[in-house]
């Protein structure tokens, strides 16, 4: 039996949808009907991701998931779930997100352990990211989220309504040292510069987190973006972590998603990064005890060289997640 399906059989989360009673407030009712009247499909993935995260609860802590993703995302990403559960899927809705936020929590954790625990990190994109109040690897870190003015004033206001509800356990407590927030286009050329005046050191060690943020961009913007990061590794010690999809995730009929990159781990020692590590979904550590089934869609993936894009199986292509870790050094560092 494959672990979604002990997970389905054993919890009912996966089966009854609990949600708050502060989704119900006018503030919080008011501030998600102007994400879904407003934001354009790049600004709501944030909240679908924050919903994934949500109903992943019994692996991902997150107490401010619900709130941030908001009813409608809870109760579609539910509906999913549920048909997953009814078809005895082999892959159940959420578990890519679910997996990609773990190993982003886990090498964060191991960056700043490299640092001795303190440095920058950096969210490109943190749309409704709320690790600044969960995790505790944090405490001796400044962070700072970067993203377009309109969504991080609505996740504000949403954390702010946490802070005033009368249920306590929802009032917010960061546990990163700082937490700076950043109103920026990172399509833009300005980003840096608004992340310095908010008081990013570019001499300090720093983790840069974009998760979920680059196949949105086009090629020459996160081209743009990479090199501004790789530009780093002549300051101080610089670790990326960023997701890469291939090209036939890109390239299906309905992909809202342009950049992507077959050879992530080519790429980015092109850039200036000295060492780069790619893992696919499944690999010892991206697997988190969620994919133990072999013959689920990724460890069939797994079994195939990377330069195959079309499965020998069912002639479908061969869609790729790689999560990457890159990092870089100046020749003499003081730090």
């Amino acid at each position: 039996m494959s672990y979604q399906e002990n997970c389905l059989q054993e919890d009912p989360q996966w089966l009854e949808l609990k949600l708050p009673h502060l989704l119900y407030t006018d503030t919080v009712q008011g501030l998600h009907a102007t994400i879904q009247n407003e934001w354009d499909s790049l600004r709501r993935s944030a909240c679908q991701t924050a919903a994934g995260r949500a109903l992943w609860k019994h692996v991902i802590h997150d107490p401010y998931a619900d709130l941030l993703a908001g009813e409608a995302y809870l109760k579609n990403f539910h509906e999913k779930i549920q048909n997953d559960h009814l078809n005895n899927a082999r892959e159940i809705s959420g578990v890519i997100l679910a997996v990609r936020t773990l190993w982003f929590d886990s090498k964060i954790e191991a960056a700043l352990s490299s640092f001795n625990g303190k440095g920058q990190v950096v969210l490109l994109g943190a749309g409704m990211d709320a690790r600044a109040y969960r995790l505790s690897c944090l405490k001796e870190s400044d962070v700072f989220e970067v993203d377009f003015p309109e969504v991080l004033e609505v996740k504000t206001a949403l954390l702010k309504a946490a802070a005033e509800s009368i249920d306590e356990h929802l009032h917010p407590s960061m546990t990163a040292k700082s937490l700076n927030r950043v109103a920026a286009d990172i399509r833009n050329n300005d980003w840096l510069e608004k992340l310095q005046v908010s008081g990013f050191v570019p001499e300090k060690n720093t983790v840069w987190v974009l998760e979920g943020i680059l196949y949105y961009l086009s090629h020459s913007h996160a081209m743009q973006v990479l090199n501004i990061v790789a530009d780093k590794c002549a300051l101080a010690h610089t670790v990326l972590l960023a997701d890469f999809m291939n090209k036939p995730s890109t390239t299906l009929s309905n992909s809202i998603f342009h950049f992507y990159s077959d050879w992530p781990d080519h790429l980015l020692p092109s850039l200036g990064f000295s060492h780069v590590k790619l893992s696919q979904l499944g690999d010892p550590d991206a697997h988190f005890g969620l994919m133990d089934d072999p013959l689920n869609l990724f460890n069939k993936l797994r079994s195939l060289h990377r330069s195959v894009q079309t499965h020998p199986d069912d002639g479908k292509p061969c869609c790729r997640l790689y999560l990457v870790e890159a990092a870089g050094l100046p020749n003499q560092s003081n730090q």
